[in-house]
């Protein structure tokens, strides 16, 4: 058996850099900044944590006001979750790779940055709750918190503990993602969505088509 191990942003989803983008200039605005976040500085900034965006926005402001904007950006968000269902989407051929794997007996798993609250609205407006279950097959490290220190690599190694795989697989869209699959001798591969450029590392192999991973089956 092997185990697939995905990421969520930019990976298993598309679209919601677009609420990103809404929900962050909305609190700028109400935060009384002319500052807003351009088209490029989102794509450029996303797969971030909210408050580096604030970070790389207002550099003269402090981390704890950066977190602090973060706080508004994840409550706004959680009460107009309206905004996320508009823009955000099951990733191109999601479900047929997902399922194909599952139905193939492998393992597959889930582990984000995002908070568990988020994460667990998301799941479900993509349609993959039924696959990763929250707890069981999907990990939450909620790194964006200040004082938070769970790793997608600790979550990785404690899922692995009394378990023992053939080969591990990583699918992701940041450096982050290929260097978790080196730290338990796994397969990286970094995707990257039509027309969008790659995350500059080096990972085994790079696919703009969640069908290319079927290779593995």
């Amino acid at each position: 058996m092997k185990l697939f191990v995905w990421d969520f942003h930019g990976t298993l989803e598309k679209g919601n850099e677009k609420a990103v983008l809404e929900i962050t200039n909305k609190i700028l605005r109400d935060s009384g900044y002319d500052r807003q976040m351009s088209v490029d500085e989102n794509s450029t900034l996303y797969g971030k944590k909210w408050y580096e965006y604030f970070q790389y926005l207002l550099p003269k402001e402090s981390l704890d006001r950066c977190l602090d904007l973060q706080r508004k950006c994840v409550e706004y968000e959680n009460k107009h979750q309206d905004i996320v269902r508009n823009f955000i989407k099951q990733n191109d051929y999601a479900n047929v790779v997902l399922s194909k794997i599952k139905d193939a007996g492998h393992d597959q798993i889930l582990i984000t940055n995002t908070a568990k609250v988020a994460f667990m609205m998301f799941v479900q407006i993509v349609g993959i709750s039924e696959i990763f279950p929250i707890g069981k097959k999907s990990f939450t490290t909620n790194l964006h918190q200040k004082h938070s220190t769970l790793t997608k690599r600790q979550v990785l190694e404690n899922y692995l503990k009394g378990k023992n795989f053939n080969k591990i697989i990583v699918v992701g869209d940041r450096g982050s993602d290929v260097e978790l699959a080196g730290f338990v001798g796994g397969t990286s591969y970094l995707y990257a969505h039509p027309g969008k450029d790659f995350f500059e590392c080096l990972a085994d192999y790079k696919i703009r088509d969640l069908r290319k991973i079927l290779a593995e089956l």
